[in-house]
């Protein structure tokens, strides 16, 4: 085969839903194809005198319903079959190239053909849900483009039981499963119970690049232990999840039985503002310019969560979730700019994101956390130019600046783990004002990237000191109790009266932050490892440090209080 027509071969087969197809099969793709030019701003479909399908091979292409709304942004290896599967989507959806766009095309004579060639290629299409969900859903989505689909529930979406293998298996055998299914992964079982999940992206990264044997057992590149999901959670409450796991594939289980497979090509690709397609774009940028594009569309996002009635919770963990993100390119941005850090260093973040509470245009708490290796001399301009690199990103995507100046810019924060010792230490045997201020961020803390074993280290030894120490837990209670509920002698509120605020409700600093700071004050009693708020006060419950009625009070209260 000519060397131009293997390429596009491989590049089909490493797409859905070309991938379901056999090899044979496959080596006779490329003679089917037309390859088509679009400039920016050239309509698509392109005209033509028979239907097709359309592969985005480099570019991108946005499409639009009749009344303007776009529907579904197409990047490189995405698919746009509609025309084979319903012929009238020229005169229902429009699109353009939103930059130079080439395009792979396909009679859909010859999709019809392969469908009959290949049964997993045929399921495919027949129970293709994307559509689908998109045109019921859209009976219900309001005029201003809210996320329609929060009653779903992961059990509406199985469409069968999962394929699995053992441990012992090879390979070789987990692959030709997958293949004869027609799926993009596997699940991993010994005993019966889940062990793993292999995924297309393993066999490619931990196989096929680095040369192993395709006879070795299958637990050699699974991923070990995987996060599942209840039947019963809803299509946002897993898309919270992997989007917060930065994962394609979710198993659904009850109990230990494993039900089936939820992934990402089984939803319908909603808005270009979805958070997951959000996510995709700032890891895919080049430039800080491209994710100031990006988080502009974050104020829309969060609004269309609202609208849907997501609950404040899952808001705070989708804008949590995209900030972590962001601050992950940023850093990557900063090394590929200046250099690969000369010692190893871990990101860490506090406050709202740190708690995955966070809402747009929150400022930002962050530190860096050094190894002890660290010279200033040696390694302080390095580590300067990284902080500030990040935190204008930050900035520049609507992240201002903390007014407290509690960020890896300041020295202070941007120190080696032996110092941060030091640091904590301080302040939980000498509580003083400041170091409880300190506290509300810096008990907070969450690693972002770099080396996590500096802050896990950091962390065991926090929770040690703090549970044990009862004079510094006591002045913890005692800065939370500043915070009171803004509650008269006969209930009524109190409001403000500064001048500046007359009249109003401080819901923050008299509602949500003595929730937050009792939650801390528990974790930290206990040895929590917890850092969210809710699930502060879930596990304070299971350990018994407060009734799992007053836990699931408080949550609640937090829930409330926040979506208000």
């Amino acid at each position: 085969m000519h060397v131009e027509l293997r390429e596009i071969r491989d590049f089909l087969a490493g797409h859905p839903p070309f991938h379901l197809l056999p090899e044979a099969v496959l080596d006779q793709l490329p003679q089917w194809i037309e390859i088509r030019y679009l400039r920016r701003g050239d309509p698509f479909p392109p005209d033509g005198e028979q239907p097709r399908l359309f592969v985005v091979r480099k570019g991108a292409v946005a499409l639009h319903d009749r009344s303007g709304r776009l529907r579904e942004k197409l990047g490189e290896g995405d698919a746009a079959a509609d025309q084979c599967a319903k012929p009238s989507m020229d005169s229902e959806i429009r699109g353009e190239a939103v930059e130079d766009t080439l395009l792979y095309e396909i009679p859909c004579a010859r999709i019809h053909r392969l469908r009959e060639m290949s049964e997993p290629f045929d399921r495919h299409f027949s129970a293709d849900l994307r559509q689908r969900l998109k045109d019921a859903l859209d009976l219900v989505q309001d005029a201003e483009g809210a996320f329609p689909y929060p009653w779903i529930t992961l059990r509406d979406l199985l469409h069968g039981p999962p394929v699995m293998v053992s441990t012992q298996e090879s390979i070789r055998q987990a692959a030709k499963r997958m293949t004869d299914a027609g799926v993009s992964s596997v699940l991993v079982t010994e005993d019966g119970a889940l062990a793993g999940i292999v995924t297309d992206s393993d066999l490619r990264r931990r196989c096929v690049a680095v040369g192993r044997s395709v006879e070795q057992p299958v637990r050699e590149i699974m991923t070990p232990e995987p996060h599942t999901a209840s039947p019963d959670a809803t299509l946002m409450e897993a898309l919270t999840l992997m989007t917060r796991l930065q994962v394609h594939h979710l198993p659904v289980a009850s109990g230990s039985e494993v039900l089936g497979m939820f992934s990402t090509s089984d939803v319908a690709r909603l808005q270009n503002a979805h958070p997951a397609y959000l996510i995709r774009d700032i890891a895919r940028a080049r430039e800080v310019d491209e994710l100031v594009r990006a988080c502009r569309r974050l104020p829309h996002l969060q609004a269309q969560l609202v609208a849907a009635s997501a609950s404040a919770r899952q808001v705070g963990e989708v804008v949590s979730c995209i900030t972590d993100a962001l601050t992950d390119r940023l850093l990557v941005l900063a090394e590929a700019r200046i250099g690969p850090p000369p010692v190893p260093y871990v990101w860490v973040v506090g406050g709202s994101q740190s708690r995955r509470e966070q809402s747009v245009h929150s400022d930002q708490d962050n530190a860096l956390i050094l190894s002890d290796d660290y010279e200033p001399r040696a390694h302080g301009a390095y580590f300067e130019a990284l902080a500030r690199e990040v935190s204008d990103g930050l900035d520049a995507c609507g992240f201002p600046y903390c007014p407290g100046d509690a960020m890896a810019t300041n020295t202070q924060w941007r120190q080696p783990l032996h110092v941060w010792r030091g640091y904590f230490r301080r302040w939980i045997e000498t509580p003083e004002p400041k170091a409880l201020m300190l506290s509300c961020i810096f008990f907070d803390l969450r690693p972002i990237r770099g080396r996590f074993s500096l802050f896990e280290t950091l962390q065991a030894e926090v929770l040690e000191r703090s549970r044990h120490n009862s004079i510094f837990l006591a002045h913890m209670v005692a800065n939370a109790l500043t915070h009171r509920p803004p509650l008269g002698f006969f209930r009524s509120f109190v409001l403000i009266h500064d001048g500046k605020h007359d009249d109003t409700l401080d819901l923050k600093h008299r509602g949500t932050v003595p929730i937050v700071d009792m939650a801390r004050v528990y974790a930290l009693a206990h040895g929590l490892p917890q850092v969210s708020t809710v699930e502060r006060l879930h596990a304070a419950g299971e350990a018994g440090a407060l009734s799992r009625e007053m836990a699931e009070n408080l949550a609640d209260a937090f829930e409330f209080i926040s979506s208000v």
